[in-house]
């Protein structure tokens, strides 16, 4: 049975499904049609009633259409302007003298469970990231990372397949992605990232022990290789108890404009 939503959110059980699911349909899971309100029941562990009243908050929100005999069915979001993934500026580059060297010094410093690797096409939204066209090939893996308290990160990486073919499921078991990446040859220059937050899934919850519903920070990161070519996109999810982000701050300029820029990053974990 999946774990009950978190009862530490202080938000009704209906809210909690609702937001998971919301998360689900930006991500743009449920291609073929979301699944039945007896799924859904078993899912999350609620009543009938509770899966409805989530159903009707993402109809009303016009996320979903619900029509007698064909199911609930996702509708698709309006054009919007791609992820902003590309972003120039100091601000949004981390040099490998700082969080990448920090990244690859984490991995090695945890132990990783490969739950899945496959090469699958790429996506409207991976296509984008990694700037191939849709449908190209891309390798889709799927890991879970632990320190000696328990899971920490759940990571999903989308590679270009022709960087990609270098390494597999062994040698992702074995070794931080940014190492393989450079073994295949590839100069590591720059990453791009997000951070936010985000509710765990039934899935995510099982991995990372959390129940569903639950708080997780949420990082995007692209990295780039020497020559600007987008070599890797991951997402991450990190249970916040386990995991924090450091980043330290200089003050720049003039009494009267007084600007802080990022002068060193790194990923703590516990």
């Amino acid at each position: 049975m999946t774990p009950m939503p978190s009862n530490n959110l202080p938000l009704p059980k209906y809210h909690q499904i609702y937001l998971v699911l919301r998360e689900q349909l930006q991500e743009g899971r449920f291609a073929d049609g979301l699944p039945g309100e007896l799924a859904l029941m078993r899912q999350f562990a609620v009543a009938r009633v509770t899966v409805r009243r989530a159903l009707e908050l993402l109809e009303g929100e016009g996320m979903i259409s619900r029509e007698p005999g064909r199911g609930t069915r996702p509708v698709p979001p309006a054009p919007s302007i791609a992820n902003g993934t590309g972003g120039e500026g100091e601000n949004s580059r981390a040099h490998l003298t700082g969080l990448l060297e920090n990244l690859v010094s984490m991995g090695l410093r945890t132990s990783v469970k490969v739950l899945d690797v496959d090469t699958v096409t790429a996506s409207r939204a991976v296509a984008g990231a990694l700037n191939i066209a849709v449908g190209d090939a891309v390798q889709k893996a799927v890991r879970v990372r632990s320190t000696k308290e328990g899971p920490l990160s759940h990571i999903t990486t989308y590679v270009p397949a022709d960087i990609a073919r270098q390494f597999g499921r062994r040698e992702l078991a074995r070794k931080p992605i940014l190492v393989l990446l450079e073994e295949s040859g590839v100069k590591v220059g720059r990453a791009h990232q997000t951070i936010s937050a985000k509710l765990a899934d039934a899935v995510v919850a099982r991995h990372l022990d959390v129940s569903v519903g639950s708080a997780l920070l949420a990082v995007r990161r692209l990295i780039y290789d020497d020559q600007e070519r987008p070599v890797q996109w991951l997402h991450g999810l990190y249970r916040p108890d386990r995991y924090e982000y450091e980043m330290q701050l200089s003050r720049v300029g003039s009494i009267d404009a007084k600007v802080w820029v990022s002068k060193e990053l790194s990923a703590q974990f516990h």
